[in-house]
């Protein structure tokens, strides 16, 4: 039995920035060869803070196990070269905006009568049609137009984004199934297929409920912000969900039994407050034991520091020291999808065009002199 799932699968990846090169990192962590090819020098991202030791941790996070070739795309001998690896791919992977690679000379069409077995795996803002598809777009935008924004983190006031680029990585996550998916078909039939994931759509999902409420209602609701309950030391999360689980946190919070009597009726706010009242001269750790004695769920609100030094992230590798050739060593996450019989895996990060020789040679047969001659006339790096 193959040690990775994906062994055998060729990705070539056209992609920056983040949305992309994540769906290119799952691919290659579970096994596939992911080709990156780059400009002359390297992504732009390679320079994106922040930075360790002249090493940039974001394109680290993003690209960490794949092969580096730097190619120049624009000009006939670079496409040439393209083309040629397109036949011995399995997935093209691109996050240009809609019709680049059409401008590019190859949009699907072309690429599929150079291997008709290809899948074009594209991630964009907003979809390769619709009224918005020429809209150049990043994570903050899928947040705002889906609608997220003004629900995050409080259920009234101003529209609050989150820190990290959640959008970005639910698209990746969509670029990955979408890709998983189109190679299954293509093992029955024989066919490739376009994939088209945007971030507007995958932003989408993350408000289902309240959208589906208001078309149905036309009321606004369904899912609200979230805010937590600050303790003495910190904040805390609870999720008392369900009558039951509600009550027995509520009979708690007001001195009485967990077997006592039903919980008085209170409103939704007067709960909140009475909840607010109670954490606030608790600490953390006494809230956590006492509700977690009840079996409600609950967690502290942790900083940074705390998670890095989280013994079960740990425990789960999904915290893991690379070696790498700019920094020395950096710490990149872990493979989240634990397989028993397939187990993925982490590798560092390339230097750009680290790889150019290997797959050229390798696997398109160029000679050394070739090489040399593309590299003298500045087509690869």
């Amino acid at each position: 039995m193959s040690s990775l799932s994906l062994e055998g699968v060729r990705v070539l990846e056209l992609a920056r920035y983040q949305a992309g090169p994540r769906g290119g990192m799952i691919l290659s962590d579970l096994g596939a060869e992911v080709i990156k090819i780059e400009r002359l020098g390297g992504e732009e991202t390679r320079g994106n803070p922040p930075m360790v030791r002249g090493q940039s941790v974001y394109f680290t996070v993003y690209n960490r196990g794949k092969k580096s070739l730097c190619l120049d795309m624009r000009s006939e001998k670079g496409k040439e070269i393209f083309t040629e690896l397109v036949k011995t791919a399995d997935i093209v992977l691109e996050n240009f905006r809609p019709g680049t690679m059409d401008t590019m000379g190859f949009g699907y069409e072309t690429l599929k009568s150079i291997n008709p077995r290809i899948i074009l795996v594209s991630v964009s803002g907003f979809g390769q049609y619709g009224p918005y598809k020429d809209r150049p777009a990043f994570d903050p935008l899928g947040q705002a137009m889906s609608g997220l924004m003004a629900l995050t983190g409080q259920p009234v006031g101003q529209p609050l984004g989150t820190a990290s680029s959640i959008i970005d990585r639910t698209t990746a996550l969509h670029a990955t199934i979408g890709a998983l998916a189109a190679l299954r078909h293509r093992d029955r039939t024989g066919e490739g297929q376009v994939v088209d994931v945007c971030l507007l759509d995958s932003a989408l999902t993350l408000v289902e409920i309240p959208t589906s409420y208001y078309l149905a209602t036309g009321e606004e609701g369904g899912e609200a912000g979230r805010p937590p309950y600050k303790a003495a030391d910190g904040h805390v999360v609870i999720s008392a969900t369900g009558r039951e689980m509600a009550a027995r946190l509520f009979k708690l919070v007001s001195g009485g039994s967990v077997e006592g009597g039903p919980v008085n009726s209170s409103t939704g706010g007067d709960r909140r407050k009475m909840l607010d009242d109670w954490c606030a001269t608790r600490t953390k750790d006494a809230i956590c034991t006492a509700l977690m004695d009840l079996g409600i769920p609950v967690a502290p609100v942790k900083t940074i520091p705390e998670v890095a030094k989280d013994a079960h992230l740990w425990a789960r590798e999904m915290l893991v020291k690379v070696d790498d050739a700019v920094a020395g060593e950096m710490y990149v996450p872990g493979v989240a999808m634990k397989l028993s019989a397939t187990p993925g895996r982490v590798n560092p990060v390339p230097t750009p065009g680290q790889h150019t020789d290997e797959v050229l040679g390798g696997l398109l047969g160029y000679d050394a002199e070739r090489l040399a001659s593309l590299r003298a006339a500045k087509v690869i790096g």
